[in-house]
C-alpha cells in the first residue's frame, strides 16, 4: 500500500476535520472522499455512455456482441 503526501490549504482542513469527525481519522476521511468522487466519475461516465448507446443502433449491437462474448447476455 503506498503514501500520498497532499499540501491543504484551510478549506481542504476543514473538509478532512469534519469527514474525519464523521469517519474516524483523516485517512478514512480522504480514502471516502476519493473514492467517492470515483464512484461519481463512473457513474457520469456510464451515463454518457448509455445516451449515446441510446442513440446508436450500431453501438446497441456492438454491445450486445461485447455482453454475449463475456457471458453477461444471452
Amino acid at each position: 500500500m503506498g503514501t500520498l503526501n497532499v499540501r491543504t490549504d484551510e478549506a481542504m482542513e476543514t473538509a478532512i476535520r469534519t469527514l474525519a469527525e464523521e469517519y474516524g481519522s483523516r485517512t478514512e476521511a480522504v480514502r471516502y472522499a476519493l473514492l467517492r468522487t470515483y464512484k461519481e466519475r463512473l457513474i457520469e461516465q456510464a451515463k454518457v455512455d448509455a445516451e449515446r448507446l441510446a442513440a446508436d443502433p450500431d453501438d446497441q449491437a456492438e454491445m450486445l456482441a461485447i455482453q454475449r462474448f463475456m457471458g453477461v447476455a444471452e
